[in-house]
């Protein structure tokens, strides 16, 4: 299969749905997870936050060990050996239940963010070559949909099983609860862990023995001194900038996904409440995603919606800091309609031109995940300073360098086509 066909693999196509869909269902637990473990391990909200820290440091430590394992194993091999890791860190929380011990429920969700960040290393390049590169933002949004729709179903299933009573809990006076009671609520997680394990194995297997189709990068037209260098991040400016974008793209969609739960009960809103705001979010993203598959690129470029994106991003924010209680909430949860574009424009903006040094490249963006490690527990320190409305200010100058980002890209596009089109 060639790197830009003429048209996609749709049964390929199907198959990388179903992956994402299991992407979203593993990483849109952690906003279950935080006020979760918040009681259970007796935490701050700036501990809670390391579930998010824990989760997508590891895609900082692993994406170029990754990109290395993709170059012996392929895409498909690759994405079963993910799966099967992913697997390993999911069972991990068994031991974690019964112990109530916070550090290895970090340490599984940190084995947990190796196997995504193997799988997303090799299926979002995957996904953006299986089709022409123009419509890249149309395919990634299309499992954007399967993502989200997966993220909105699964913490409402996992917070049907462990918020149970929770709310009664929660409004006893901190420190009152005994071992016992917090070791029984732990223990809650152990069944849906342990059914989601077993079947990321199967799912492995299944992968491993698939026939999906291993595409092949076309080698980059470099000269001879350019082939001796190797990779440069000097060569690649959309890439290096890519980079701070999709790290801040990433800290926005974390903060507005795990945060909201918490802003709620800030707000007095029972848990029983809070624990469906997150959801509200991600409803709010597959929209944006509904949307994207409509305009880009028949009616928008793909830096054009990336541009437009971010500015809506901007304006929420200050709806967030301005008005109180639900309107608030709501304008929280509507981020995640201006993020939606954000992941699936920038990534294959990113990587435009690298051919042979496609796996490279995703590996460097997947890098740039840390951002929705580092950014919410920074977002939760400041909360501290100036509660958790206030703090949400912050995303402000993120989403500018998105903004600045899409523009860069806009015109280096365009001048780029414009020499193309004088030399033809």
């Amino acid at each position: 299969m060639n790197s830009t066909p003429s048209g996609t693999d749709r049964r390929a196509l199907a198959l990388m749905a179903g992956l994402f869909a299991l992407f979203g269902c593993v990483t849109w637990l952690n906003g279950v997870l935080i006020p979760f473990l918040k009681l259970v391990c007796e935490l701050d909200t700036f501990e809670a936050l390391l579930v998010a820290f824990a989760f997508y440091i590891a895609y900082f430590v692993m994406a170029i060990p990754s990109a290395r394992v993709l170059a012996i194993t392929g895409y498909k091999r690759g994405m079963a050996l993910g799966l099967a890791v992913m697997a390993v860190g999911t069972a991990v929380f068994v031991p974690a239940a019964l112990l109530r011990s916070y550090g290895i429920f970090l340490t599984g969700l940190f084995v947990q963010g190796t196997g995504l960040c193997l799988l997303q290393t090799a299926a979002n390049p995957y996904v953006i070559i299986l089709g022409p590169h123009e419509s890249a933002a149309r395919r990634v949004s299309i499992m954007g949909v399967c993502n989200k729709l997966a993220g909105v179903i699964s913490p409402m299933l996992l917070g049907a099983v462990v918020f149970v009573g929770f709310g009664h809990l929660q409004h006893a006076a901190r420190g009152t609860l005994g071992a016992a009671e917090l070791n029984q609520l732990a223990h809650r997680l152990i069944p849906p862990y342990l059914a989601l394990a077993v079947g990321l194995l199967i799912l492995a297997f299944a992968i491993g023995r698939s026939g999906l189709p291993e595409p092949k990068e076309p080698p980059a037209e470099l000269d001879q001194s350019e082939r001796r260098q190797g990779f440069r991040w000097s060569h690649h400016p959309l890439l290096l900038f890519g980079f701070w974008a999709l790290f801040f793209e990433m800290a926005v969609e974390v903060i507005a996904g795990d945060t909201i739960v918490l802003y709620g009960q800030a707000l007095h809103f029972p848990i029983e409440t809070a624990r469906f705001f997150a959801s509200l979010t991600l409803g709010a993203m597959v929209l944006g995603y509904l949307l994207g598959i409509v305009l880009v690129p028949k009616r928008m470029s793909q830096e054009r919606a990336l541009a437009w994106s971010a500015a809506l991003g901007i304006l929420l924010t200050i709806g967030i800091t301005v008005t109180h209680g639900m309107p608030s909430i709501l304008f929280v949860a509507s981020l995640g309609f201006a993020n939606a574009l954000l992941w699936p424009a920038i990534f294959p903006l990113a990587l435009t031109g690298l051919s042979e040094h496609t796996k490279t490249g995703a590996a460097i963006m997947i890098m740039a995940i840390i951002g929705g490690a580092v950014v919410p527990p920074a977002y939760g320190l400041l909360a501290r300073v100036i509660g958790n409305q206030l703090a949400y200010i912050s995303l402000v100058p993120m989403y500018a360098v998105i903004l600045s980002y899409a523009l860069f890209a806009q015109k280096r596009i365009s001048t780029s086509r414009a020499r193309i089109g004088a030399l033809s």
